[in-house]
């Protein structure tokens, strides 16, 4: 397996950069950022943009890979999405990984939105997903939808090395998902108060994504499969997430590799509010765990 942590943006930067520096120097494969405007888990806290922490976060890392979870059309237009994603792949040399998702409805609130049904949420997001794959492949991209369009959008110098991981639970996203995605992510089933419940889940999810990937003529083998961890109330309700302790996590890990899962993605241990937990924990993990599970 792979291993990632997320990392919020409500700290400055000063505070934030030894972190993401450390997140490589640790052994981690990916890290990432949530893609809001306001988060709903602090929504009182500051908040810094997505795109310019991974701008800056490539500044301060090397090899570590570099992501959003997600990135979503609820205040994103895809051609912009793109032209920040062209940026962020060259300023990390190709280490950019775009996460693609409906994402929540606070974002668009927050804008004086209409709000929109979870079907209307989802047709939303896979035109946005199609427009992207348009700017993708080709240049002076005109495309008229119900939700978005371009006119004559050029796209140099492309787009060559950033994966679309499209995020997907329920099976009509998970469809999507196999069909269109680079690579899948998910958060596994919400409403469980069990691990085993929210294994059962993933291993449903499992078995839809890998029946479409058949269906639609794709390589299982060759498309990375993301789990983050700590959504689901067994993990971040009660104080106990995936690094909630070395013993938990190594459970964890075990069970979502079993399931197939290529890539697991916890969070940085907080002091307060949210994911808390103990960086000794996390240490741990990466100096004795993360090598046994590769």
């Amino acid at each position: 397996m792979r291993f990632g942590l997320t990392l919020l943006t409500d700290q400055p930067w000063a505070e934030a950069a030894p972190r993401w520096r450390a997140a490589e120097e640790m052994g981690f494969d990916h890290a990432w950022t949530y893609d809001h405007l306001v988060w709903g888990g602090l929504p009182d806290s500051p908040w810094a943009g997505a795109t310019p922490t991974l701008a800056a976060a490539a500044g301060v890392t090397e090899r570590i890979g570099l992501g959003t979870l997600v990135s979503a059309p609820n205040f994103r237009h895809p051609y912009l999405l793109f032209r920040d994603a062209q940026a962020l792949e060259d300023i990390s040399g190709g280490r950019f990984l775009l996460g693609l998702g409906t994402g929540g409805d606070l974002d668009s609130q927050v804008l004086g939105a209409g709000e929109l049904s979870v079907r209307e949420r989802v047709d939303r997001f896979q035109e946005f997903v199609h427009v992207l794959e348009s700017l993708r492949d080709g240049d002076h991209v005109s495309s008229q939808g119900r939700w978005f369009s371009t006119a004559d959008a050029r796209t140099r110098p492309g787009l060559h090395r950033t994966p679309y991981l499209v995020a997907a639970n329920g099976p009509r996203s998970l469809r999507f998902a196999a069909a269109h995605g680079d690579g899948w992510v998910t958060t596994g089933p919400h409403a469980t108060d069990s691990l085993d419940g929210w294994c059962a889940g993933l291993a449903q999810s499992a078995a839809i994504f890998s029946d479409a990937a058949a269906a639609a003529g794709r390589d299982l083998a060759s498309l990375p499969r993301y789990v983050l961890t700590d959504a689901a109330p067994h993990l971040s309700g009660q104080g106990r997430f995936a690094l909630s302790s070395v013993a938990f996590f190594e459970e964890v890990a075990g069970r979502v590799a079993d399931l197939g899962f290529t890539d697991l993605v916890t969070h940085w241990p907080r002091a307060d509010t949210t994911y808390v937990g103990d960086e000794s924990v996390l240490e741990t993990v990466a100096a004795d765990v993360l090598p046994r599970h590769r």
